[in-house]
């Protein structure tokens, strides 16, 4: 598939006419990524939205403690780096591929005259933004007022939601996530999660293979997360 239809099948462009995807898909330009390799870091100067054309992209925060939160988990046709873009600031966060991954980039300039002429596009953007500073502020509630154990059953269960692939009763999620990775999107740590998911296998709600996790009772899991 070349780019240009593959943008096709992506919201923030299917509102374009065949001839301003083709002009867009001119000024695209291609990078692959090795599994753990870096693609910026927070501070780095932000000239280029990045669109998934497959693989997957963690977006995270690194403290002093060498600590990390995991802020999101982007996929394909998913796009990210629009910020940097819109306010001219530096990164405000890590990006690093968590498998192998080949990304689609289209410069500040190219990005900025595509939405000045294209409103549909600026309207996806803002409900983009606005979508992830809700989750941004839902992470914070949950912090604040709910148990590791709900915090966690709420997290596989959005997990399953953006990344799972359902075979009858068992939902599995299309991630290879470490439990430090998973303690990380919860402000957990990495024992609590290794007990959490003890306590999960026990009940028949989970099961693990090979840093896969498989839910086998989506709505148990469910009541466990209020």
């Amino acid at each position: 598939m070349t780019a240009k239809e593959f943008l096709r099948h992506i919201p923030l462009f299917q509102h374009l006419t065949i001839e301003d995807r083709e002009r867009l898909a001119m000024s695209i330009r291609t990078q692959f990524l090795k599994k753990g390799e870096v693609l910026f870091r927070k501070g780095s100067e932000g000239n280029t939205l990045y669109i998934i054309r497959n693989g997957k992209i963690k977006i995270s925060l690194a403290s002093h403690l060498s600590d990390e939160v995991v802020l999101a988990i982007f996929s394909e046709g998913d796009f990210f780096g629009e910020m940097a873009l819109l306010d001219g600031m530096p990164r405000s966060a890590d990006a690093t591929a968590i498998e192998q991954t080949e990304l689609l980039l289209l410069k500040r300039l190219d990005f900025i005259s595509f939405l000045n002429s294209n409103r549909d596009a600026l309207q996806a953007i803002l409900q983009s933004l606005s979508q992830r500073l809700r989750r941004t502020d839902d992470l914070l509630e949950d912090t604040c007022f709910l148990n590791v154990s709900a915090r966690f059953a709420k997290k596989l269960v959005e997990l399953a939601a953006a990344h799972g692939h359902q075979d009858g009763e068992l939902v599995h999620i299309d991630l290879s996530l470490t439990q430090r990775d998973l303690a990380s999107m919860v402000r957990a740590t990495r024992e609590s999660i290794n007990k959490e998911l003890r306590i999960l296998r026990e009940k028949g709600l989970v099961s693990i293979q090979e840093n896969s996790i498989y839910i086998h009772d989506l709505e148990r899991l469910k009541r466990r997360a209020r």
